[in-house]
């Protein structure tokens, strides 16, 4: 979230994964495993599962491996479903492979500035990078495009701004003609800039409701930044799916969040690291006094019954440890019980994203987006962790498993 960050502009390359892609060609069969299944707020011991062509087949009391498929011995661990970070800003492998190796299985993009995003949804999809699954963003929709001014020339004339209705829907058409998944927007300035006060409202409601409506054309959800409650307000009259960061979200809009079904994405965990020693003065003082302001507003909706979903923020380069595992951990921190927290990085980010019929959960028909971890989550969520294993879209993308000879 440093400022240079939002200025790089990545080429994405195409190149031979590194990690462990493989799946068995007669299927896997992942033995003596204890199962959280996304859904049901209990443990199923001594259980298997036998996955096949990408997707769970079958899940039973261990019964032995059939002939044809591939050994995995879970060793007593803890199976969960894969989990979401559905706020990033992958733009290369070698991120997108860190991210898995945390357990990550599916993310939204929150934006990149030249579709790297789209790219790599294709290369995860052709087969040539093992995951996570991504639902891509492409160029903000925002008021300065900064570097994605460059993602497409029909974007160039737009150096002067993004504000009239014009500006605005032909951002979203450019995006749409991309083959993006989502439109990101602006409902207020940057937390992570001495320049800006997050809490300033930059688009007004017609704005936002002028991007909800041109993205609804092309059947995309619109996510929109939102720290201030006022810009936040106004993204949710005008249709938003879902709220990024919402720190200074008041009751009112809470509630109003309830009734419309929108989304909190609060992405505490990179509030929480404005802290560090990396920033800048003013931003640390910044992290400092907006942290217990998101913390109570996670803990109002909360209260309220706000749906939620977990995103991180993040990069993924090799200095960040923004991870999704700690958003689940500060979840139940602030009041949440380990399996609603669990639900928001599963199935209920899932469910904001459209997947909730494909994965996010361990049942057979789903996508086998699995991750193995040594203790009960249910009772310690710091178990997400210790990653011992990862499947994605059926293929081990991480095996730290056995430890002994």
């Amino acid at each position: 979230m440093t400022p240079s960050k939002f200025h790089r502009l990545v080429r994405l390359t195409v190149f031979v994964a590194v990690a462990p892609l493989h799946a068995h060609a007669g299927g896997q069969a992942l033995f003596n495993c204890n199962v959280f299944d996304g859904v049901h707020p209990d443990i199923r011991s001594g259980m298997t599962l036998l996955v096949n062509e990408g997707r769970i087949e079958k899940v039973s009391r261990d019964e032995g491996v059939p002939d044809g498929y591939e050994p995995i011995d879970c060793e007593g661990y803890y199976l969960v479903p894969g989990l979401f970070d559905v706020h990033t800003h992958l733009d290369n492998p070698e991120a997108m492979q860190r991210a898995l190796e945390s357990g990550v299985t599916t993310v939204r993009s929150a934006s990149v500035p030249a579709f790297q995003d789209v790219g790599l949804r294709e290369m995860v999809r052709a087969g040539a990078l093992p995951g996570p699954d991504v639902v891509a963003a492409g160029v903000y929709v925002t008021p300065d495009l900064e570097d994605g001014i460059m993602a497409d020339p029909r974007l160039a004339k737009l150096y002067g701004g993004v504000q009239t209705e014009e500006e605005l829907r032909l951002v979203v058409q450019v995006n749409a003609d991309h083959g993006v998944d989502v439109i990101k927007t602006r409902g207020t300035e940057r937390a992570g800039r001495a320049d800006t006060d997050p809490r300033e409202q930059v688009y007004t409601e017609r704005q936002l409701a002028i991007v909800v409506d041109e993205a609804a054309k092309h059947g995309l959800p619109v996510m929109v930044h939102a720290h201030g409650d006022e810009g936040a307000r106004a993204a949710v009259e005008a249709g938003a799916r879902s709220i990024e960061h919402g720190t200074y979200l008041s009751e009112d809009t809470l509630r109003l969040m309830k009734e419309k079904g929108t989304w909190f994405v609060p992405t505490l965990i990179t509030m929480i690291e404005m802290n560090e020693e990396q920033y800048e003065g003013a931003l640390r003082m910044r992290g400092s006094h907006m942290v217990p302001r998101l913390e109570q507003a996670i803990r109002d909706g909360h209260r309220i019954g706000v749906k939620f979903a977990t995103g991180a923020d993040n990069y993924y380069d090799a200095q960040s440890i923004n991870r999704i595992s700690l958003e689940v951990m500060h979840l139940v921190r602030l009041g949440f019980t380990p399996f609603e927290a669990l639900q928001a990085a599963t199935v209920s980010s899932a469910e904001l994203l459209g997947l909730d019929d494909r994965t996010g959960r361990i049942e057979p028909g789903y996508e086998a987006d699995l991750v193995l971890v040594p203790d009960n989550p249910l009772e310690d969520v710091m178990a997400l962790q210790d990653v011992l294993l990862v499947m994605s879209n059926g293929k081990v993308a991480l095996k730290r498993i056995p430890f002994g000879l």
